[in-house]
């Protein structure tokens, strides 16, 4: 197999333009681990290694190789320094930290207080999103998200984000943030990268070590992979996981070599197509691990941490793997005490790594860049990053997050540089290569053990930035039971009005049909089937609260009417009408969920007043007002969620026919009673709900056991309502948060109800 020597490569891009983008050749690939990429810059000429240098070699391995910590630690305590260091995989990723100048114990406390889904979440926390990108997820699940772009349908090529890691690895490589020849480090470094093209072997001798490293953890299929100019780079551990002859061509004269490669798996493990893909890619990875083990001198040391069923996977497990290294490491010190040197020695090895920390950067400007699609110089004025200010971490760490959340980009990352004019923060966007026209995909079904079922198909299309002020347009498309067609034209203004510069100008337009069925109040006894539509368009203007929410104010018209589809030999004649409306909108909504599905914490309020005019055919006719709102307050301690969500509504308007358009019953909505089984002009519900996660899942957050209690009840008007009259209901359920909205089985009971039996898909 060709293989590219140390720093041979040809510098043929600048090392912060990197890109993340797709590649037609690698569609479909899946790489179940983690990979290097090497980033071009000036090269440095290499220090001459010491006489009997000692070379560090840390295998890939994924979470296994947290275990690479606690083989340092030991390597500390018994004063054993190393001279240079090589990694594939996440041994690239320990061991670039480790050359940045960090001690064991530091990398142990970072990774101990990670939370390692959040590390690899495929967005930012749900309470950092717009107002517009919290309203989406709340309609629509962002797993099945897709794209046009040039006429061709696009999907996302990797699973996971590794934005969570770039921002890991930028900060606590900052001290060595000005190094670009890895030889100049605290301790010389190399790693590991695959030209997925060719097969070449990549060795990493310079660049941006941050972006090095990030690198590392782009896997195809897995995370989106790396295209560096016309190379398209994949794990190292395809051609050389365990890098025994690059530390040698270090200078290395004795090796220390980590090995926490994933073992080949037996029969059970090639039951499905990722036990397959992961068992091949497992197969190359021992072939070329066991051709580097041949090649060890009897001076050498080989540690093989005995880690069991953990897998690459098991981050959540970061102190296990790290004690296991440890165990591993001291079960071969009588070997490894031949590398340790005097106090004296190692406390000069250990000043001589603590000296290239570089001062804290005053800003003289900050930048956004890379992006084609969009203008996010827009956002420049709301990031806390400002010139003139001491770089701070956590600032940038906030900005990335805050540009992320605009869902725009596949990563944001920042680096500071020294450029004309002073030090400057840069942030380098990178544009999902399946925007700028997004599509997402969401179900609604329904059906309970009196056979009522119902289904829908949803479908949204946004299409961000068609100006470079960010104007949206925004479509969603119902198929089924309740079709429905919405589409909006939003238009942030640029202005400035009190605390917010991003008011904004909404024109919309909704159609939508529904087949309610009407009951008698008492029996409960379906006496017709109406066919109801509504026309709405709307003018608003309103004003972003930031990740906190929004509020608007607007003109709207409307008109409805109803018809009888379907009468019973019980009555329900004269169910025909006709309205029309105009009035003054005024809405505001306060999202902090953390998931719109299943939340854990936070909180959410929506309320909505509406006041005008009234005009009905064959009725009568005059003002209207309507007052509705609703409310949910989450809470977790351990394992366990309390949900407490309230509705309410209040609507003031003429008489038409005494249907109101506001319903109770079925799943969650007073369980046991059938959909739509109690109706008017005036509602309440309160509804309690408890939850546990009881078990993770590969393709969901997994599964949720619990139970709600209900309280409600509709009346024809504001003025009938009564405590007294509230109905009960409750439920038990198993559920899930899948792709295309949460999944419930459960049971429903009502007293002057039923029981019945439900299988759910979509948000009660």
């Amino acid at each position: 197999m060709s293989r590219i020597a140390s720093g041979a490569v040809p510098p043929r891009q600048h090392p912060h333009r990197l890109k993340t983008t797709p590649s037609r050749r690698l569609r479909g690939v899946l790489l179940p681990c983690l990979f290097a990429i090497f980033l071009p810059a000036s090269a440095a000429p290499e220090a001459p290694p010491p006489p009997q240098a000692v070379g560090l070699v840390l295998s890939g391995g994924g979470a296994r190789g947290l275990a690479h910590v606690g083989v340092l630690k030991v390597l500390e305590r018994e004063r054993i320094p190393v001279d240079v260091i090589a990694g594939t995989s996440m041994g690239a990723i320990i061991g670039g930290l480790y050359a940045s100048g960090m001690t064991a114990e530091e990398l142990q406390t970072e990774l101990l207080k990670i939370s390692w889904d959040r590390i690899f979440a495929s967005r930012v926390d749900r309470q950092d999103l717009s107002q517009r990108r919290k309203e989406e997820d709340f309609e629509f699940s962002t797993t099945l998200e897709f794209g046009l772009r040039d006429g061709e349908v696009r999907v996302p090529q990797g699973t996971l984000s590794s934005r969570g890691l770039e921002a890991l690895i930028r900060r606590l490589t900052l001290p060595v943030r000005d190094v670009r020849a890895f030889d100049r480090l605290p301790t010389p470094f190399r790693a590991v990268a695959t030209d997925m093209e060719n097969g070449a072997q990549l060795v990493l001798d310079h660049g941006d070590l941050a972006l090095a490293m990030r690198s590392s953890m782009s896997v195809p299929g897995v995370f989106a992979p790396v295209e560096w100019s016309d190379r398209i780079l994949g794990d190292g551990g395809l051609v050389n996981n365990l890098p025994l002859d690059v530390a040698r061509r270090m200078g290395a004269r004795r090796l220390i070599a980590v090995n926490v490669g994933t073992p080949v798996g037996g029969r059970e493990s090639l039951g499905s197509l990722i036990g397959l893909t992961a068992q091949m890619i497992n197969i190359l990875t021992e072939q070329n691990v066991q051709r580097s083990l041949a090649t060890l001198d009897e001076d050498d040391v080989l540690i093989t941490p005995r880690l069991g069923k953990l897998t690459s996977g098991d981050f959540d497990k970061a102190r296990e793997l790290i004690e296991s290294g440890e165990r591993a490491a001291e079960a071969m010190l009588p070997r490894l005490r031949a590398f340790a040197v005097d106090e004296q020695r190692y406390a000069e090895w250990r000043l001589a790594r603590s000296g290239l920390k570089t001062p804290t950067p005053l800003l003289a400007a900050v930048r956004i860049e890379g992006s084609s699609q969009t203008n996010p110089e827009r956002f420049k004025a709301q990031l806390v990053s400002k010139a003139g200010q001491a770089f701070d971490a956590d600032k940038a760490e906030r900005d990335a997050r805050f540009l992320s959340s605009s869902g725009d980009y596949l990563r944001v990352d920042y680096h500071v540089e020294d450029r004309e004019g002073g030090e400057t923060l840069v942030f380098s966007t990178e544009d999902k290569p399946w925007g700028p026209n997004y599509f997402r995909v969401g179900l609604d079904l329904s059906t309970d053990s009196s056979g009522e079922s119902s289904f829908n198909l949803r479908i949204s299309h946004n299409r961000h930035w068609l100006t470079p002020t960010g104007t949206e347009w925004r479509n969603q498309l119902a198929i089924g039971q309740t079709p429905r067609l919405y589409s909006e034209l939003y238009h942030p203004l640029g202005i400035r009005l009190g605390v917010s510069d991003d008011w904004f100008a909404s024109g919309w337009a909704e159609v939508s049909q529904n087949k309610p069925i009407v009951y008698d109040a008492q029996s409960g006894q379906g006496l017709a089937r109406l066919v109801r539509r509504e026309a709405r368009i709307g003018l608003d203007l309103g004003q972003p609260w930031g990740q906190f929410g929004e509020i608007r104010l607007g003109l709207l018209a409307s008109t409805r009417s109803a018809r009888p589809d379907l009468i019973t030999l019980q009555g329900g004649a004269g169910l025909r009408w006709n309205s029309q409306e105009r009035g003054l909108r005024l809405k505001t909504i306060v999202d902090q969920l953390d998931f719109a599905n299943f939340p854990l914490h936070g909180y959410r309020v929506a309320a909505e007043a509406t006041v005008g005019h009234q005009s009905n055919r064959n009725l009568a006719s005059g003002r209207f007002f309507r007052l509705e709102g609703q409310g949910s307050l989450v809470r977790s301690w351990g394992p366990n969620t309390l949900n407490m969500h309230l509705r309410g509504v209040l609507v003031d308007q003429p008489d038409d026919s005494g249907l109101g358009g506001y319903s109770l019953g079925g799943f969650h909505q007073l369980s046991g009673y059938q959909p739509g089984q109690l109706s008017g002009n005036a509602l309440l519900l309160g509804r309690l709900t408890y939850y546990r996660r009881i078990t993770d899942s590969l393709l969901t957050r997994g599964f949720f056991v619990g139970g709600t209690l209900e309280a409600g009840n509709t009346w024809a008007s504001r003025r009938d309502v009564r405590l007294s009259d509230m109905r009960y209901g409750a439920s038990l359920f198993l559920g899930t948060d899948t792709g295309i909205g949460p999944l419930y089985v459960g049971l429903g009971y009502a007293p002057r109800g039923s029981t019945a039996l439900y299988v759910f898909i979509g948000r009660p």
